[in-house]
């Protein structure tokens, strides 16, 4: 990514474009309450936004990219990001160990950890993957 390409571009519609990735998230979390993994894949599945419905719940590298290291509390940018809560948000990536558990994200710090699928322990963000040239 040169210089000149922003890391992030607000499309007006309630979703936030990584162009160097080509993913596209929600700009709000989806759900105010934890919910499980699997919940959460759900609501993303079912998910319509922006004209949209391929959203799915992001993988770990995919929400991590979110994160940005500089900040805390939430450490994300909260000009594209305001409504982010300092709190664990689920991936969708299962542990290679256990598939009874799966990683998550904490934009409290920006760490990533991982806990059982059937906790009710996760908030959620939505991504879809852009295609070339939108």
């Amino acid at each position: 990514m040169n210089s000149d390409t922003p890391r992030f571009v607000d499309n007006g519609d309630g979703t936030v474009t990584l162009p160097a990735l080509g993913l596209m998230f929600s700009k709000a979390t989806i759900t105010e309450v934890d919910v499980t993994q699997h919940q959460a894949e759900d609501l993303c599945r079912e998910l319509r936004l922006a004209g949209h419905a391929d959203w799915r719940l992001p993988t770990d590298h995919e929400l991590l990219a979110l994160v940005d290291r500089s900040r805390h509390n939430p450490a994300i940018d909260t000009t594209f990001f305001p409504d982010t809560k300092s709190d664990w948000y689920w991936t969708s990536t299962v542990c290679a160990w256990s598939s009874s558990h799966a990683w998550f994200v904490n934009f409290s710090n920006g760490l990533c950890d991982i806990d059982p699928r059937d906790y009710y322990y996760g908030l959620v963000r939505a991504v879809r993957s852009v295609p070339a040239g939108q």
